[in-house]
């Protein structure tokens, strides 16, 4: 089965499971948004899953200081899983208008929300009454969820791609932890010293399903100077000597060096779960994966450090970067839309609240210290308190991501249309992840022509 007709046949059995579940939670239906004690009531996704511990409690604790300090709102919280945003279910709650009135989504959905005609204009909300750190959020974060002078999305997260290794496994393989690879070659060979030393692990592992192989092999292809469309957006460009490099660099270390590891087709949680049963070596990843890795999947922080994303024959020329915010359903009243760009602002965008409370995570099993979320422009206020924050209640050391850190890569975002991409790309990487003899020739071609397809849709 594609991936295109997995993600549709996915689409059409979360819409009536999950999406039904969701619709439970909805305000929609309730013309007034009040409820019966003349509350204003939203719902809210993306609170933490039950493995979660430390982070549902902190969710739910700020939940309650929020509705005492607001006593006129009421906030309904729905969990949606551990990545908040898998792309076949929320394409499914798209599709079924069964979002929550504040739904989650990446930078890389604002066209998918647009196009489905659920999202609100809430560009006349965004007010230092609503949002009073605002002003101080990267204008170029902003622009992300902005199309013709409006703005469908409050951002939330901001983060960049690096090389991701474990010091344990370096440590048995006779590496120098503190000299990551700095090349894709260098990575090929630490790989195999990391798979030789320890058997059965992965010295270097990477996705191939669900979407997340398309971006990995977008970062990759930024890593050496390409993209994956030409440079007016309608274009696939990847079909090239960068794109084969990429995909070469792949087969070379899974068929070539049995440095991959047997299992493969893996997602965002698949990963990440080897890691942190400390079975893989070297994975691209943004800082946050260190505190996933820990928090949602038991692993532990001294095991993690972080370099910059390899290049081809020296650093890299470019790495990824992206992130998250907070579209309105649309239909939502006043109250309803002000009611959650209030909520967003207490839980994601106020230094010393929410993601930001950093006093409260010091003592707990979450990272303080990580080189994210950067959603502050440059001496801005909310940056100077937030920096210095990050830096009192530090529980990490922060040296591990100081290589990562002190040797900024050129930062380029997502693709336009880029789930859909993703998607297609993915068949590229799960072809040289598990097929000996495959032909990667004719995985770019057949890529090419689906990707121009989309592009020539309007998809």
């Amino acid at each position: 089965m594609s991936v295109p007709q997995y993600r549709k046949v996915a689409a059409l059995a979360l819409v009536t499971g999950l999406g039904l579940s969701l619709a439970a939670c909805s305000t929609k239906g309730d013309d007034s948004g009040k409820d019966a004690a003349g509350k204003t009531t939203i719902t809210v996704d993306c609170q933490p899953v039950g493995a979660q511990k430390e982070l549902l409690q902190n969710w739910n604790a700020d939940v309650a200081a929020f509705e005492k300090d607001n006593p006129d709102i009421t906030i309904k919280s729905v969990s949606v899983g551990e990545q908040c945003n898998n792309p076949p279910d929320f394409t499914a709650r798209l599709a079924g208008g069964t979002m929550t009135d504040v739904f989650y989504g990446y930078m890389t959905d604002l066209q998918q929300v647009l196009d489905s005609g659920q999202a609100m204009d809430i560009t006349q909300y965004l007010n230092k009454d609503t949002i009073p750190t605002w002003d101080s959020v990267d204008p170029a974060l902003k622009e992300v969820f902005t199309d013709a002078g409006k703005v469908y999305a409050v951002p939330v997260k901001n983060y960049s791609m690096g090389l991701v290794y474990n010091k344990t496994l370096f440590q048995k393989a006779g590496l120098d932890v503190n000299n990551p690879p700095k090349t894709w070659p260098e990575v090929r060979d630490a790989a195999k010293k990391i798979a030789t030393a320890a058997p059965g692990v992965a010295g270097y592992a990477d996705y191939s399903a669900g979407n997340t192989g398309g971006w990995h092999f977008t970062a990759e292809m930024y890593s050496l100077g390409g993209g994956v469309l030409s440079e007016d957006g309608k274009k696939a460009d990847f079909n090239n000597p960068m794109g084969k490099q990429v995909l070469q660099n792949l087969k070379d270390m899974r068929y070539g060096d049995n440095s991959m590891g047997t299992r493969q087709l893996l997602q965002w949680g698949d990963l990440l779960t080897n890691a942190a049963a400390g079975k893989v070596g070297m994975f691209i990843g943004a800082p946050d994966t260190t505190q996933a890795i820990v928090s949602q999947f038991q692993g532990k922080y001294e095991d993690w450090a972080m370099g910059p994303l390899p290049g081809q024959d020296g650093a890299a020329k470019g790495t990824l970067g992206g992130g998250e915010g907070y579209f309105f359903k649309k239909g939502l009243t006043e109250d309803q839309v002000k009611a959650g760009l209030k909520w967003i602002a207490y839980e994601k965008l106020t230094p010393g609240k929410g993601q930001f409370d950093y006093v409260r995570a010091k003592p707990q099993n979450y990272p303080v210290g990580l080189p994210q979320p950067l959603l502050f422009a440059n001496g801005s206020a909310a940056q100077k308190q937030e920096l210095d924050l990050r830096k009192a209640n530090a529980n990490v050391d922060t040296s591990n991501y100081a290589l990562f850190e002190n040797n900024p890569i050129p930062i380029r975002g997502e693709p336009k249309n880029a789930q859909a991409i993703y998607a297609v790309l993915d068949g590229a990487m799960s072809g040289v992840l598990t097929k000996p003899d495959a032909n990667i020739d004719e995985l770019l071609k057949t890529a090419d022509t689906k990707v121009n397809q989309l592009l020539a849709a309007g998809s």
